[in-house]
C-alpha cells in the first residue's frame, strides 16, 4: 500500500503523551507478536521527555498524525565497545527506540524513515550509522539487512541478545 507523504520534524513536549502511548500500543503488538523487545520500564516516559529535552527525538507524520518515532545522537551504550565496527574513524551517528506507529504499520514506514535519517546525516557530512536491534524482532531484522545493514557484534541487555549494526552511507 502506498501511503502519503512522510515530513518528519523534532518532537516537542506537547508530542510527549501521544508518543508515551504509541511505545505502549507498540509494545502491545509487540507481545502479540512474540517479541518481548520492550516493556513497562523501558522505555518509558521518562525516557522518552528526556529524548525531547536533548533535541533529539523526530517524528514522522502523515496527515498531521505521527506515523513514526526515532532518536537520532551520537550516543553509544558502553557494550558497542562488542561491535566490530567496519569504520571505527568514520564520524557515525546512532539511532535508538526506532518505532512505527501500529496504527502504520506495514506500509514501509519503517523503511521510509531509515532513508529518511540516511539522507538527513549524508548531508551533515556524516559516514556511518550504527544501532542494535532485538535479536528476536525479525520485523526490524528483515528491513535493516534489506537496506544494507549489516551485523557486526551482540550486546546483552535486560532483554536478551541484541546485535550491533551499521552502515556505510557515503
Amino acid at each position: 500500500m502506498k501511503v502519503s507523504r512522510i515530513s518528519f520534524r523534532k518532537a516537542c513536549m506537547e508530542d510527549l503523551e501521544f508518543i508515551n502511548q504509541l511505545f505502549l500500543k507498540a509494545i502491545i503488538e509487540m507481545n502479540r507478536k512474540e517479541i518481548p523487545q520492550w516493556d513497562e520500564l523501558y522505555p518509558n516516559k521518562e525516557v522518552l521527555s528526556n529524548d525531547i529535552e536533548e533535541n533529539q527525538l523526530f517524528v514522522g507524520e502523515i496527515d498531521s498524525q505521527i506515523c513514526s518515532v526515532f532518536v537520532l545522537n551520537q550516543e553509544a551504550d558502553k557494550q558497542y565497545v562488542n561491535g566490530n565496527w567496519k569504520y571505527p574513524d568514520s564520524p557515525f551517528y546512532v539511532i535508538h527506540r526506532l518505532c512505527v506507529n501500529p496504527d502504520f504499520q506495514n506500509q514501509g514506514i519503517g523503511t521510509r524513515t531509515l532513508q529518511y535519517i540516511e539522507n538527513l546525516l549524508l548531508k551533515k557530512g556524516i559516514e556511518a550509522i550504527r544501532l542494535d536491534a532485538f535479536s528476536l524482532n525479525p520485523y526490524a531484522l528483515k528491513m535493516y539487512k534489506s537496506l544494507g545493514y549489516n551485523i557486526v557484534g551482540e550486546a546483552h541487555w535486560r532483554k536478551g541478545k541484541f546485535y550491533l549494526m551499521e552502515k556505510y552511507i557515503i
